[in-house]
């Protein structure tokens, strides 16, 4: 499985900025699944899950009588994720070894849901069509990604405005799309969903963990930034120690990139 792709960190480090990021987009996703529908009961299936935090929330909102699938291709991420779950004592989440961009998904799901995946992939299309296929008639497929262009700190500052620069150039050097987040709708409809809805959320504050994710994001794209040949690596370590600073700064505004949350509906089986 290459990941060649991506240009964020995988394993440990990874985990942990992972770990953070999913406490800050908790609230909205949550929202996210009441909007979608999302009951007790229900299979989902968290298509790039890295180490899992959202499929133990889903796994907790459709309950023991549902079930929560969490893919990923960072096999030390699903790793923890199962001692996690275990720990946590979720026997209804599980947790499987596929790459979304190249492997058909196995069953069939009430609920098909990715975050922040797409916009790593050369061709995002297929995998979305695998994802639809995973569906039952009348699922929901749920996709949240970013669009960098909504990036913004205030007062304005020339390491974030070069962090954005960074990690758009990163993405786009490996084939994917940071501004992603806008052709969600139309890619769903290509998909072949129907009743499609959308909303814009992005977390930002003066205090707290969401400051916390630039940095964070900053240092995990650090290789991929050296290694296409965009920055050196003393440039990032300014960059990294900056952007903390603009962190702990409480009159600075920062927040992460907009993000898109898109669904839509598989059609019912014909009578």
């Amino acid at each position: 499985m290459s990941t060649s792709h991506y240009i964020i960190r995988g394993g440990i480090e990874g985990r942990e900025r992972l770990r953070l990021l999913a406490r800050v987009m908790q609230p909205t996703t949550l929202q996210l699944l009441e909007r979608a529908g999302v009951t007790e009961g229900m299979a989902w299936l968290d298509v790039g899950c890295g180490g899992g935090d959202v499929t133990l929330d889903f796994a907790r909102v459709v309950g023991p009588t549902g079930r929560a699938v969490g893919t990923d291709i960072d096999d030390t991420k699903l790793g923890m994720a199962r001692t996690e779950a275990a720990d946590r004592g979720f026997s209804n989440a599980e947790f499987q070894l596929v790459d979304a961009g190249n492997s058909e998904i196995e069953g069939e799901f009430d609920i098909v849901y990715s975050r922040f995946l797409l916009t790593h992939l050369p061709d995002p299309s297929p995998a979305l069509s695998r994802m639809y296929a995973a569906l039952r008639p009348g699922g929901v497929l749920i996709i949240e990604d970013i669009d960098f262009t909504g990036s913004f700190c205030y007062p304005e500052n020339v390491a974030y405005n070069r962090y954005v620069t960074l990690h758009s150039e990163s993405v786009l050097k490996r084939g994917g799309d940071p501004n992603i987040g806008p052709r969600l709708p139309g890619m769903l409809a290509a998909a072949g969903c129907e009743y499609i809805q959308m909303n814009v959320v992005q977390p930002s504050g003066l205090t707290g963990e969401a400051k916390l994710v630039t940095p964070l994001t900053m240092e995990n794209i650090a290789d991929a930034a050296v290694d296409e040949n965009l920055a050196e690596k003393t440039e990032i370590k300014a960059l990294v120690s900056t952007l903390y600073g603009l962190a702990r700064d409480t009159i600075t505004v920062m927040a992460i990139r907009r993000i898109v949350q898109a669904w839509g509906l598989r059609s019912q089986a014909a009578f």
